[in-house]
Parts: structure tokens; C-alpha cells; sequence
């Protein structure tokens, strides 16, 4: 776990612990039961699920089987031994037989190291599992708050249509609003409704989904979360090396590097034993127990009991007549080519990733940003003013109502936009450190356009 801690845990600024006896489980259990006391926060989220989620164990756990099959390869490999043993009526014969395999012994070393390489390797998957996890589980979390947002906002603003929808028509009974603005406020109340009862129904599915990333169950699904989610920073990020320092960090690149060594070792291996596979030594010993019958010349019969033992090296060894190793030099040739390849891929695509990253948290820091600084005190400067002249009775009621609408259509796209910016936030953290699997989002639009429509 040394190379998790160091990989995963220390960029994350998280504990990473794989339970092994149950008082690393009580614990993790301690330690999660004192975050879930508390309102929930990305930082604490994240932590729950590292110490709490049952598939970052079970990668823990084919660690742990990762690291015996290493010891399980480096140790020589075990000599065997047979005996046999022939009787008949007057002869016994015993043979002992013990061989080693001198070529594994010969080839001990390489294979160590190649074991050790595959180790690591397994270190540094079970690291960018954490990263992944730990990205995941914040990604859900601020779908979750949002999606909270979003309720408590639309929960108001349905009862502010509700009102005027109720004032449209009593309006419309003194004769003072006409039935197509009445059609309009009783259309935006219908739709104001059924957006709330979508966005309450996926409240509870991202509810449901940081459950699951955390690992929760039981009594501490009754855990809270804030009401909004915190504004975006005054100032993003500069990150103008993003495509090097995402090069430099992301261990799954690191993975593909060593299974590139790995591969040339083992290219080596093949091209040792191209023409002898197999090479044994042995020691034999043989016991013989042989009844020799004599007849002496007065013609009396002999009987003797003749016992001999011999001992000598044997040597088993592969003859090279069909197969002269090519096909297994050709295919660690290809192999190795292979992984060349994709390790070259991984490059590209990590620089890809990490560019788009970045520019997508830009974008999106500069939409949210436009939101917080300029639509939103638009629209409530144009609300105030179309309110004072409604009261001085400088305008009816119906530019009032339509400004209502529109500032509720902008709180909500503000929201939206708050939450993609901190889900760009997220994928650009994974894909700089490890853990990317950035999601499609929706465009923040959509569910606007639809109350708009």
C-alpha cells in the first residue's frame, strides 16, 4: 500500500487504507461514523469512500494476491521426485529419482525482476482505482447538492407561479387580462410543475448514486448535505503545463510504461531460451534384489539372494528438431510492439484529455462567472425597477410577471452552470493526477428551454 499512499493518497491529501483485521475495520468505521456527523462536504465525501466503498477494497484485495503471486515467482522452483518400484517373483527392483529444473534456476533472476515489474504494476492500478473512485464520488456529490439546489429553487419559484397563475385568473374574471395571458402564466405554472417533480426524482437518484459511491448503508443513509453548493473561485486556475504535468503524474501512463519494460525483459527471456526450453538435471538411485539359482557339479541346486545398488546424474533436455523458437520469439516480438504502441496512444490521449480539461473548466468558470456577476444582478435590478413602477402604477402587471419569469429561468441556469463548473473542476484534477472518466453532462440549457418552450 506504500505506493497507494504516495500516488493516490498524497495528492488527494486523503487516508487510504486497505482492512485486513477488524480493527482497521472498527477503525474506518470510527472514522466515517465522525464524517457523517457532520453536513457533508466534497473533501469528507471523499474520504467516506476511500475508506468506506467494498470495490476500492476488493482492487485492495487483488493487491494483496498481486503481491504473493510476485513472492510465488521469485522463489526457485521446487526439485521433484519419483520413485519406482518393480517386483516379480525373482527379482525387486527400487529406482529413487530426484530432478531440478536448471534452466528455471538459470533464469531465476530475470524472472524476479520481471515479477517485481508486474507488482508495481498491480500498485499503481490499484492507485489509479483510488484516484478514480475518489473523482467519482466527488463528481457525485456536487450532482447531488445541485440537484438538492435545484429542488429548494424550483420548490419557490412553483409557488410564486402558483400566485400569479391565481392572480391571471382572477384577473381574468374582472376582464383586466385576456385568455391568451392567461394561457401563458397557467402554461408556465403547468411547467414549473412537472420541472420540479423531474428535478426531485433526480435528487433522489443522486442521492442514491453518492450512496453508492460512499458505500453507505443502513442507518448512515440519513446523512445531510449543505443546501448550495459554494460559489466558483474569483480567479480559475493558470495551468499552462497541464499537458506535461498530466504526462508526468498519471500512473496509468506509468502502468503502460512498465508493461513496456516488462515485455522487452521477457523479449529477452524468449530470445535465451529460443532453442532449449526445457533442461533437468537428476540424481537416480537404484536398488536391485535379484534370487540367482546355481547348480554345483555333485548337482545340488543353490539358491542366493544378490543385492546391488547404483547410483548416477541423469539429464533431460529439450531436442530442438520442429520447433526452433521462432513462434514464440515472434509473438514476444509482437507483444512487445503492442504495448509500444499503446503506451504511445496512452501519451496522446492523456494529452488530449488534459488540454480539453482545462479548457473545459475555463469555459465553464467563465459561464458560471457570467451568471454570479452579471445575469443574476441584471435580473433582479430589472425586477426591483419593473416592481417600484407596478406599484407607482407606471406599467400593468403582465412586464412584471414576464421579468418574474425570466429571472427564475436565470437562477436556474445559474445553478446548472455553478454545477458544471465544479464537475470541470473534478475532470480536470482527474485528468492532470489520475482517475479520469469524465461523463457527458447535459447542456445546462436544456432543461430551461423546456420551462422557456
Amino acid at each position: 500500500m506504500s505506493i497507494v499512499a504516495s500516488v493516490a493518497g498524497s495528492p488527494l491529501e486523503k487516508d487510504v487504507l486497505a482492512i485486513r483485521t477488524p480493527e482497521d475495520a472498527a477503525s474506518a468505521r470510527a472514522r466515517v461514523e465522525l464524517l457523517l456527523s457532520r453536513a457533508l462536504t466534497a473533501d469528507s465525501a471523499v474520504q467516506i469512500a476511500l475508506l468506506g466503498n467494498r470495490r476500492l477494497q476488493a482492487a485492495y484485495n487483488a493487491l494483496g494476491s498481486a503481491e504473493a503471486a510476485m513472492v510465488n515467482a521469485i522463489l526457485p522452483p521446487n526439485p521433484s521426485f519419483s520413485i519406482s518400484r518393480i517386483a516379480g517373483p525373482l527379482k525387486l527392483e527400487l529406482e529413487a529419482i530426484i530432478a531440478a529444473d536448471i534452466l528455471a534456476l538459470a533464469t531465476l533472476p530475470a524472472r524476479a525482476e520481471i515479477a517485481s515489474d508486474r507488482f508495481h504494476q498491480a500498485q499503481l492500478r490499484a492507485a489509479e482505482e483510488t484516484l478514480r473512485l475518489a473523482a467519482s464520488a466527488r463528481r457525485d456529490y456536487y450532482r447531488a447538492v445541485a440537484a438538492r439546489e435545484l429542488v429548494d429553487f424550483l420548490a419557490k419559484a412553483n409557488s410564486t407561479a402558483e400566485a400569479a397563475a391565481g392572480l391571471a385568473r382572477a384577473l381574468g374574471e374582472t376582464g383586466a387580462m385576456n385568455k391568451l395571458d392567461q394561457a401563458r402564466e397557467q402554461v408556465f405554472y403547468a411547467d414549473l410543475t412537472a420541472q420540479l417533480a423531474k428535478a426531485r426524482q433526480r435528487a433522489i437518484a443522486e442521492r442514491e448514486q453518492l450512496i453508492r459511491s460512499l458505500g453507505l448503508w443502513g442507518d448512515d443513509l440519513d446523512f445531510k448535505l449543505p443546501a448550495t453548493l459554494p460559489a466558483p473561485p474569483s480567479r480559475p486556475q493558470n495551468m499552462p503545463m497541464v499537458e506535461q504535468e498530466a504526462v508526468a503524474r498519471r500512473p496509468d501512463l506509468f502502468v503502460a510504461g512498465i508493461e513496456l519494460d516488462a515485455l522487452a525483459k521477457s523479449y529477452g527471456l524468449v530470445g535465451a531460451t529460443r532453442f532449449v526450453n526445457v533442461f533437468q538435471l537428476s540424481g537416480i538411485y537404484k536398488d536391485t534384489r535379484e534370487t540367482v539359482t546355481s547348480v554345483s557339479s555333485d548337482g545340488t541346486i543353490d539358491t542366493e539372494n544378490v543385492r546391488f545398488k547404483v547410483v548416477g546424474p541423469g539429464a533431460t533436455i529439450e531436442i530442438p528438431i520442429f520447433d526452433l523458437g521462432e513462434a514464440r520469439t515472434r509473438e514476444a516480438e509482437q507483444n512487445y510492439m503492442q504495448a509500444f504502441n499503446r503506451l504511445a496512444a496512452k501519451a496522446v490521449d492523456i494529452r488530449s484529455e488534459a488540454r480539453l480539461a482545462y479548457r473545459t473548466y475555463r469555459s465553464t468558470w467563465d459561464i458560471a462567472n457570467h451568471y454570479q456577476r452579471e445575469i443574476l444582478p441584471l435580473r433582479k435590478i430589472i425586477v426591483d425597477e419593473s416592481l417600484l413602477r407596478y406599484n407607482a402604477m407606471l406599467i400593468d402587471v403582465f412586464p412584471l410577471l414576464a421579468e418574474v419569469r425570466h429571472r427564475i429561468l436565470a437562477r436556474i441556469a445559474a445553478i446548472e452552470a455553478k454545477r458544471d463548473f465544479w464537475l470541470a473542476s473534478t475532470d480536470l484534477r482527474a485528468a492532470v493526477i489520475g482517475g479520469a472518466e469524465a461523463r457527458v453532462e447535459e447542456t445546462s440549457g436544456s432543461r430551461t428551454d423546456a420551462i422557456g418552450q
